[in-house]
């Protein structure tokens, strides 16, 4: 099977490595198509694969405009590599170059709040799939799966931590991580996160956590002296083992937000915006909270550091919920080949 696999974000890098990896040893032929984002390509050269790149846009008339430009791309690539099938985590590019060729395109997503590329790709789209938490109803085209995309990569059978990670940034396991999002995607519009007006707010909130041990900041923005100071000159390849290691994690980005949380490490999405995959990790598995004022996000987080027992309860409800949940790597796979056995 020739399969056509349109990425554009980080995460859907992790989400379908190991997805991409099975397929190849099965036989099947993958040909990516990535947005040109310098964190994503460099997760993928980091994993060995080959992909074609087309323009990335950053602002909303950018976007908009960019859907012309790459659908024209994919389509000029899709038409020297004939795949079978088209697959992405949702990217109107693929819907709409798919639907040209007469070919299947199976959607994977996660974010209700990406309604306008919702919008453009599920009419062009034959199947969408989607968490059992997603709280949208997309109609007949949506198939639910008891998981989270974060289990395809982070789940104990594709992910080992390395300790060895601390040495190598001079760190100590226990830190508290503090993730600061550009909030630039096409769904964050009208999201707000910790909303720091100065440097001085942010350096406040900082010197309030440290009384608890050391701080360390994961940011897309650099615009200030107090991020480059707690910043650190991260590898991808060791972004999961920094996590993992943390005693928290604080993050207006829903990503790191639900990583963490899937790792058992306790976790507080500071945003306006709703995920339900993140709803569900905090109702069903207590997990991770949403909290959209950070405030209260930081009267919460001196809480669970002054608790001596949260390390042991989250590895615990942890458990709990890996029990509740599939492979979902194995169901991601099992759509994309079984694909003439459901008719579509």
């Amino acid at each position: 099977m020739r399969i056509m696999l349109d990425i554009g974000h980080p995460k859907d890098v992790n989400v379908f490595k190991n997805v991409i990896l099975s397929l190849q040893e099965m036989g099947h032929t993958v040909k990516i198509f990535v947005r040109a984002k310098e964190s994503t390509k460099r997760m993928l050269d980091d994993a060995g694969f080959e992909y074609e790149v087309c323009p990335y846009y950053k602002s909303m008339a950018g976007k908009a405009f960019g859907i012309l430009a790459n659908d024209l791309r994919l389509y000029m690539i899709a038409r020297k590599f004939k795949p079978d099938v088209f697959v992405s985590p949702g990217s109107p590019y693929s819907a709409h170059v798919s639907s040209l060729m007469r070919k299947p395109h199976l959607a994977f997503s996660d974010t209700e709040i990406a309604g306008l590329v919702t919008m453009l790709t599920l009419p062009f789209t034959d199947k969408i799939y989607t968490s059992t938490s997603f709280y949208l109803d997309l109609g007949p085209k949506q198939e639910r799966f008891k998981g989270y995309y974060e289990l395809a990569y982070l789940h104990p059978k594709y992910f080992k931590p390395n300790k060895s990670v601390l040495d190598k940034y001079g760190l100590e396991e226990g830190y508290i991580l503090l993730r600061l999002s550009a909030l630039s995607s096409h769904h964050d519009l009208h999201a707000s996160g910790f909303d720091f007006e100065t440097e001085d707010e942010l350096r406040d909130y900082i010197s309030s956590l440290e009384k608890y041990g050391r701080v360390i900041i994961s940011s897309e923005k650099l615009d200030w002296d107090t991020i480059k100071e707690y910043q650190l000159d991260l590898d991808p390849d060791d972004l999961h083992d920094i996590i993992n290691y943390a005693s928290i994690c604080l993050s207006e980005g829903a990503t790191m937000a639900s990583e963490a949380a899937v790792l058992g490490i306790p976790s507080i999405y500071v945003s306006n915006t709703e995920r339900g995959y993140l709803n569900e990790l905090e109702t069903e598995y207590d997990l991770v909270y949403n909290i959209p004022d950070r405030g209260e996000a930081l009267e919460k987080t001196i809480s669970f550091l002054q608790n001596k027992n949260t390390k042991d309860e989250w590895q615990s409800k942890k458990v709990v919920m890996l029990n509740h949940n599939i492979d979902v790597c194995n169901f991601i796979i099992d759509r994309i080949i079984n694909i003439d056995k459901r008719g579509l």
